[in-house]
């Protein structure tokens, strides 16, 4: 089901995006201004989002599913990042061409820099100690308009972090896990030092 999570969000992106050629702007739209599935301006992003979930990923009561609550945040998170770029901002970080980046590893390149580190690190630290799913998703969006903003030109995997969303979701354990994961990728890349690379 993991995967399905993530085939499902890299097909709807794709077809949100259109090829680069007539985005959907209006789908777009409605999902950067509605930060919930069940927002009223996310009924808009329903037929696209709904159509492309397996029967096993919707809800058949009203309660949102963990899929959907997945998919739905990083077509969202994608929007945002989309936004006033006419370069296409999606890309896979595995594969066959992988020229995009894992959520937090953007972060972690973005870490770098050493006048944004002491902030970054303390939002970063605020998502990966809260154990409340809405309450990640809602620091992951502070994230998202940050790179977005300080790096634009970084492509970013947003299918992946549909799938850890999903995993998050699960159970605590899995939780732990995803958020384990998410600092390894954040942590592990050594921020560099102005005196690195030059030469006495």
């Amino acid at each position: 089901m993991t995967y399905e999570i993530e085939a499902t969000t890299n097909r709807i992106i794709k077809l949100l995006n259109r090829d680069g050629s007539n985005r959907d702007k209006a789908t777009l739209s409605s999902l950067i201004n509605a930060p919930t599935i069940t927002s009223q301006r996310a009924q808009a992003v329903w037929p696209i989002l709904l159509a492309n979930l397996d029967d096993t990923q919707l809800s058949h009561n009203g309660v949102p599913t963990r899929g959907e609550i997945a998919v739905y945040t990083a077509i969202r998170f994608y929007a945002i990042y989309q936004q006033g770029q006419e370069q296409f901002v999606y890309a896979k970080a595995s594969g066959d061409q992988p020229d995009g980046a894992k959520f937090f590893s953007a972060l972690a390149i973005l870490r770098q820099k050493e006048e944004t580190r002491k902030a970054l690190d303390s939002r970063v630290q605020g998502v990966l100690s809260t154990t409340n799913a809405a309450s990640v998703i809602n620091g992951l969006s502070h994230l998202n308009s940050l790179l977005k903003g300080r790096n634009k030109t970084q492509k970013i995997d947003f299918a992946w972090l549909a799938q850890d969303l999903y995993r998050l979701q699960a159970s605590y354990e899995q939780a732990t896990q995803v958020r384990l994961l998410w600092g390894q990728q954040y942590f592990s890349m050594k921020p560099t030092t102005k005196t690195e690379g030059v030469e006495n």
